[in-house]
């Protein structure tokens, strides 16, 4: 697998080799390696453009895979592709998700309860006091905060989880070797121990600004919720909040004086249909998360009577309907629904739509289940 990572590594330094192209030349070659090593004709047959198919012979030529792998080995670095398994599942899940994650630290199964706090860089008393409240609240209640590592809100953010001995994720707008902005670099250490930094940008990538709305992406991407704490009408943290919407995620607001100008961009949020903000209690109980503690304790309860493992067997990731899954392991509807319930709440399980239910995929991963296994029975 590390060796096919590398050519990934490659592909994400070729401009103009996104998540579309990428995919379908996947598609085509079957894996990284062979899409890597393909001629300029293999190339444009599998539709890449003369000057696109040239422009990744170049980078081929010019950069040492084998270097620019020991590089990463020595800082520290892990590497995430779509095909690992410990890929978030909720930013799998977006359009155009990113093909290659890099890490300073590790995502972990709790990280699927996270929300994201944004706001402006040049913060009131009010919010920074909201933030460090709600920030906090959220972190003591087992909820990872995801954010920026900006100036302003992000960093209250971020500072405010780490203080409640919560969890807390820094999506960057440059190579996850650069701290922006410097006066963060023992903030992003930190975090790094209790968390991660992550972006899609290569090593040595700077923070242009150009980076940082694919940036917000993965942040809302990454979230169940974005929380916009101050924004003036032309913040950064209302694009984040557009993308929350696209991919449809929960937005909430903080309510603010009308004529205060880094209150406007959250009024008009809320004017246009989101949440306002008033207290971390407000995001637990519309998310569904006032159970995080009881969930993350039942996990340690792991399975298995042999109706849990029957059921767990027989569902993928694909989404079944309780009638379904009742059917295929003859057991009673009823049997089948209480015993869906509980490994829900360990978090064996997630309840989609009506009563249809798919497996948990890093729950899947760790008992040696994979997708075909699970649908094949």
């Amino acid at each position: 697998m590390n060796d096919i990572k590398r050519y990934w590594l490659g592909f994400n330094l070729v401009k103009g080799i996104g998540p579309v192209r990428l995919k379908s030349l996947l598609t085509v070659f079957g894996d990284a390696k062979t899409a890597w090593l393909a001629s300029a004709e293999q190339l444009q047959e599998a539709g890449l453009s003369l000057k696109l198919a040239n422009r990744l012979l170049k980078v081929r030529q010019n950069v040492s895979l084998e270097k620019l792998w020991q590089r990463i080995q020595a800082q520290d670095i892990n590497l995430l592709t779509w095909e690992d398994e410990a890929y978030p599942d909720r930013l799998r899940e977006i359009h155009r998700s990113p093909p290659l994650l890099y890490l300073r630290g590790e995502f972990q199964l709790e990280d699927e309860w996270a929300v994201a706090i944004v706001g402006t860089r040049h913060f009131t008393s009010y919010g920074q006091q909201v933030t460090e409240r709600v920030a906090g609240s959220l972190a003591r209640n087992g909820v990872t905060i995801v954010s920026g590592l900006a100036r302003g809100i992000d960093g209250v953010a971020h500072r405010a989880a780490l203080e409640a001995g919560g969890r807390t994720l820094a999506v960057l707008g440059s190579g996850v070797d650069i701290t922006y902005p410097p006066e963060h670099r023992a903030l992003a250490q930190d975090i790094i121990e209790q968390g991660a930094l992550i972006s899609n940008y290569p090593l040595g990538t700077p923070p242009d600004g150009s980076n940082f709305p694919p940036r917000n992406r993965i942040i809302s991407g990454l979230s169940k919720a974005v929380l916009v704490i101050e924004a003036g009408q032309r913040s950064g943290a209302l694009i984040t909040a557009n993308y929350a919407v696209e991919q449809g995620r929960e937005v909430f607001a903080t309510p603010g004086n009308i004529f205060a100008p880094k209150s406007k961009g959250c009024n008009q949020l809320i004017k246009k249909g989101a949440h306002p903000l008033l207290d971390a209690q407000d995001v637990l109980e519309l998310l569904d998360m006032t159970q995080i503690a009881e969930q993350k304790a039942a996990r340690k309860v792991l399975p298995s009577n042999p109706t849990e493992a029957k059921l767990f067997q027989a569902l993928g990731l694909e989404s079944m309907h309780v009638d379904d899954i009742s059917s295929q392991v003859n057991l009673p509807v009823e049997e089948v629904s209480s015993t869906l319930a509980l490994m829900e709440l360990k978090g064996m399980v997630r309840k989609v739509t009506g009563m249809k239910y798919m497996a948990v995929q890093e729950v899947q991963a760790n008992y040696g289940l994979d997708d075909e296994r699970s649908n094949d029975d």
